[in-house]
């Protein structure tokens, strides 16, 4: 690239900058969010009940037993962990490292999934007429 288009390209972003930036300091800060309503049509509804909810819940439910599992289930903590061990006995720090990182990052998201599995099975018992 030219020494010339160099130029003409920081002026074109500088002249952008100059007109945008009092543009956003001026704006107005977003409005909180508050309660949102959702409406759902009956076919909406329907196939939220029948489709979604349940591979929800399954979902769900295979993660955190995967999360859980023992150090022979690939991709559970105990076999991250695992893992770490094996490349600390060979020598590999750092690999050891971010591998335990892994694991209680992973670990973490339990709580998080079982939240959302309870989610939806409070939904579908209070809106689909029972969990399913």
């Amino acid at each position: 690239m030219s020494l010339t288009r160099k130029f003409a390209a920081a002026g074109c972003l500088a002249a952008c900058l100059a007109v945008a930036a009092p543009a956003i300091a001026s704006a107005d800060p977003a409005p909180t969010p508050g309660p949102i309503t959702v409406t759902l049509s009956a076919d909406q509804a329907q196939f939220l009940c029948t489709k979604r909810l349940p591979k929800v819940q399954e979902r769900t439910k295979k993660l955190v037993a995967r999360i859980n599992g023992d150090e022979n289930t690939r991709g559970s903590t105990k076999w991250l962990q695992a893992r770490a061990q094996k490349e600390k006995a060979a020598g590999r720090t750092t690999t050891a490292q971010l591998l335990t990182e892994r694991a209680s990052r992973r670990a973490g998201q339990v709580d998080k999934l079982n939240q959302i599995n309870q989610w939806a099975t409070d939904f579908s018992a209070k809106y689909c007429g029972g969990s399913k």
